[in-house]
């Protein structure tokens, strides 16, 4: 067999095998209910077209992805889960191709849009008194910023790549 027969056929067996216990999870978004997808979306400001989530108008170009709710945790010790959305589209996130926002379910049930951007949110380990972790912002390049909570928004903390300060150029 040559190598990319033996690659296909890999493959092919892969999509062919039953799921098991070993299967990969089901995404976020499909382990919540419809209510609270329609929640999150709206607190990021995304609103519900020809069935897809869209937080920004792509003119429909074909690398457009759709609205995602990409993860659901408690981010900042509070007992109650924060949401992050990403959509992908150059025509609207330029370079970076993703955008994301945060939002934080509030004691009340309601939820409440924390931060967004261009590029993909990483929360870093550690948290700051307040509770929330520090946001690294990534995307193409080597200097990432990260955002800290300062107590009503996050704002820009430092830059870093890979853990160590830099200096981004201008």
């Amino acid at each position: 067999m040559r190598p990319a027969s033996v690659i296909l056929a890999a493959v092919l067996v892969f999509f062919a095998a039953p799921a098991s216990a070993n299967s990969p999870p089901l995404p976020v978004q499909a382990r919540l209910p419809a209510a609270e997808q329609t929640a999150i979306f709206r607190a990021a400001g995304f609103v519900q077209r020809r069935g897809q989530w869209r937080g920004c108008d792509d003119p429909g170009s074909p690398v457009y992805t759709p609205g995602a709710i990409e993860q659901y945790r408690d981010v900042n010790g509070d007992g109650l889960p924060e949401a992050v959305v990403t959509e992908g589209s150059t025509a609207c996130y330029g370079i970076a191709e993703t955008g994301y926002v945060v939002v934080s379910k509030q004691r009340g049930g309601a939820w409440r849009r924390i931060t967004g951007g261009q590029g993909i949110a990483i929360f870093l380990p550690g948290r700051t008194p307040s509770g929330w972790p520090d946001i690294e912002v990534g995307g193409p390049g080597f200097c990432f910023p990260v955002e800290r909570w300062n107590g009503r928004e996050y704002a820009l903390h430092r830059y870093q790549y890979e853990g160590r300060r830099c200096s981004p150029r201008r």
